[in-house]
């Protein structure tokens, strides 16, 4: 069964992901776009997306451009849950 979006839920992790370090000196997810990618987070792909995510446990650990065998493999998890869930399909995953 899958949980159902909640209003406050959002808007929490909408705080987070603008306010969380993604490496040394680089806080919120729009810095982080424009710090690995040189563009807004709204043209980030949904690999780019990914990427990012996928540091968050350790952003000064971690380099999203790294393609370190851990990044990889976690890209491509949360690359297969948005395919799951509708959010983006398979070509757009790839691209």
């Amino acid at each position: 069964m899958e949980a159902r979006e909640c209003p406050v839920q959002k808007r929490i992790l909408e705080l987070y992901l603008n306010a969380v370090e993604w490496g040394t000196g680089v806080f919120g997810a729009e810095a982080a776009s424009q710090h690995y990618y040189g563009k807004p987070a709204s043209e980030l792909s949904p690999q780019e997306a990914a990427r990012l995510a996928v540091i968050l446990p350790s952003p000064r650990r971690y380099n999203p451009l790294s393609g370190s065998d851990y990044i990889e493999g976690r890209v491509r998890e949360v690359l297969d849950i948005m395919i799951k869930r509708g959010t983006v399909t398979p070509e757009e995953a790839e691209n």
